[in-house]
């Protein structure tokens, strides 16, 4: 399968990304580059459908930060956020993270 991360690293993006999920929903995942559970959730995470929008945690520690302040969602690692109409409508975090839910609840909020 085609790389369907798109890698965010600014909070300039992130307003960005949640304008655009007033159009369609975004897919929001945090990922540590250092964690087992999140190399397996990365893994999931490959197999949905559709663009995913990658916060690699440890190189964005304030836009990992500031995602939890704009959605109110206790940060974790790995997490999946998804943005619809400038608000996030899901989330799951560790071995809850599963290609079909994510692909589920993108669906329920198209």
């Amino acid at each position: 399968m085609e790389n369907h991360f798109r890698k965010i690293t600014d909070i300039a993006t992130l307003g960005e990304l949640t304008s655009r999920s007033y159009k369609a929903p975004v897919v929001i995942f945090k990922h540590s580059t250092t964690c087992s559970i999140s190399a397996v959730a990365y893994g999931e995470m490959e197999r949905v459908a559709g663009d995913v929008e990658l916060v690699e945690v440890q190189n964005v520690a304030e836009l990992s930060r500031e995602i939890e302040t704009r959605t109110g969602i206790e940060h974790q690692s790995p997490q999946v956020i998804i943005l619809r109409n400038g608000k996030a409508v899901w989330h799951a975090s560790h071995w809850k993270i599963k290609t079909e839910s994510v692909d589920q609840a993108a669906r329920e909020n198209a």
